[in-house]
């Protein structure tokens, strides 16, 4: 069913019920994919309005109640940011910070800049550090050079841009939930966080390299679980497969969803049972078992089964797909079932074909999509190790 972005946060924010009938709360996180431009930052607006819905007869009070019920991180957060090139001079870049409560507070009222820098420097170059002015509202970047020298008011990189406010808005995150991890609300130092429902985090840093994206996820979901089970809710929404995987398989908990746009401008809103969902060829046995269960095997399901074994094979080091079919029984591949699975899924006459099978090839199809889920791959044997070769050469 087709829905609005509202309705997709009216579901993000809403208790599920499972087979049974009982009602279940909230999970502590839930992850989204989609591609880039299908609505995450808009997403993300569209919960803010949903959990601190905007009154115009009280605006000021209004930035309050929003910033106290959700934290967000998008591209509307990286809009707080704005340079100064010197366009005329060409000697000062400054990277200019609008005033706003979020900065304001970790900033100048907690003091947090140097946490900021070790951060920043974790995640872009430990040898580039940002430079505050006394007010906070302004940075520039230098970088030693090496010799005791350093290089001043740098125009730093798109991406390193976004490392750094992402260090910003991580630091908050880290104090927000030292905070809250107070149990009582009387002894902590502010009451900022108190009413905290949401942290939404939407696409932290794409411009990372493998390794750092890793190391961002691991991090942020240790930061995760370490916050309170009646603390705030998560959303994290990526377009990065490797982000969302590793942030998953780190927290071992929540619900993952897929969010895709459709031409009419109405999404769809999907929960992903696999725990690896951008792993295509398990995607595509999903498919295939789906359709066993339900005694829907049509001819393209060849094609799916097929695909599955190609790829199987590329990444175990085969050199063909067949390798992996059953075998005969004097152990050798079984031209038989090779040719099925090849005549099924190639043909240069398919405007003539039926997309129907008969109940005998779809016994063979359930047979081979049993053997291929069930039995236990090894690489090629070329690139198998023998430990007591290698014991004996050390």
């Amino acid at each position: 069913m087709s829905l609005t972005l509202t309705e997709v946060a009216q579901q993000l924010n809403s208790p599920r019920t499972n087979k049974k009938g009982q009602v279940k709360p909230i999970p502590k996180v839930q992850l989204i994919y989609a591609f880039n431009g299908s609505g995450k930052t808009r997403l993300s607006r569209e919960m803010k309005e949903l959990i601190a819905p905007k009154n115009e007869d009280d605006e000021e009070n209004q930035t309050e109640l929003s910033r106290h019920k959700i934290l967000y991180y998008s591209a509307f957060t990286e809009d707080l940011f704005y340079w100064d090139n010197d366009l005329d001079g060409d000697g000062q870049h400054i990277l200019n910070i609008q005033a706003n409560s979020f900065t304001n507070w970790v900033l100048e009222d907690q003091g947090q800049d140097q946490n900021i820098i070790t951060n920043f420097q974790r995640y872009a170059n430990d040898k580039l550090t940002p430079r505050f002015n006394e007010d906070f509202s302004k940075v520039s970047f230098s970088i030693d050079s090496g010799d005791d020298e350093r290089i001043d008011n740098l125009k730093i990189s798109k991406g390193e841009e976004s490392i750094f406010i992402w260090s910003i808005f991580y630091t908050l995150l880290e104090q927000a939930i030292s905070i809250i991890k107070v149990a009582e609300e009387n002894e902590r130092e502010t009451e900022q966080f108190n009413q905290l429902q949401y942290v939404f985090i939407d696409d932290p840093v794409s411009s990372l390299d493998e390794n750092h994206l890793i190391e961002l996820a691991q991090n942020l979901a240790t930061l995760i679980k370490s916050s309170p089970s009646d603390g705030p809710k998560f959303i994290i929404t990526t377009h990065n497969p490797l982000f969302y995987n590793v942030l998953f398989n780190a927290l071992k908990k929540g619900i993952k969803y897929r969010l895709i746009q459709n031409e009419d401008g109405y999404f769809d809103f999907e929960t992903l049972q696999t725990d690896s969902p951008f792993s295509y060829h398990l995607h595509l046995l999903e498919k295939l078992k789906s359709a066993f269960e339900s005694n829907e095997f049509e001819k393209y399901h060849y094609n799916l089964l097929r695909n599955i074994l190609e790829k199987t094979s590329t990444f175990l080091g085969y050199e063909d797909w067949s390798d992996l079919l059953p075998k005969t029984s004097d152990g050798t591949n079984d031209a038989y079932l090779r040719r099925i699975v090849d005549i099924s899924s190639h043909s240069k006459h398919s405007g003539y074909e039926l997309s129907e099978l008969s109940q005998d090839d779809k016994r063979l199809l359930g047979f081979l999509l049993n053997s291929i889920a069930n039995k236990k791959y090894e690489f090629s044997q070329k690139y198998q190790v023998n430990i007591e070769e290698v014991s004996s050469n050390g």
